[in-house]
């Protein structure tokens, strides 16, 4: 085995156990986990399988393996930034409905209380 192959598999489990760690602690909540996960182990797939990535590059039909690598990441980047635009604007909505409620009850307070 390659020493970048024991440097990327070491760094690997790293990252698992730190993306656990983040989970422990409340920081990153498991839907995201998910992601950062498969990213790590299809990555360690790779570090194993040292041709896995000149197969793949031929079966999608691209020259370079390493482009494969630049093109996959670029889609899957993509495809979370993506995610994470819906979510922060399932947020925002949220947010103003809760400030509109919010600003009905204080108006429903301040007549309450001018009442008495």
């Amino acid at each position: 085995m390659a020493k970048i192959q024991i440097i990327t598999i070491i760094a690997n489990i790293l990252f698992v156990l730190y993306i656990s760690r983040l989970i422990i602690k409340g920081k990153l909540r498991e839907e995201y986990a998910i992601v950062w996960v498969i990213c790590t182990l299809i990555l360690m797939l790779f570090s194993f399988w040292r041709n896995g990535l000149e197969v793949m590059a031929r079966l999608t039909g691209v020259y370079e393996a390493p482009n494969l690598v630049f093109t996959g990441f670029i889609f899957a980047i993509l495809i979370y930034l993506l995610h994470l635009s819906v979510v922060a604007s399932k947020l925002h909505n949220d947010n103003k409905k809760l400030a509109q409620e919010i600003s009905l009850l204080k108006e429903k307070f301040d007549k309450h209380v001018g009442d008495q």
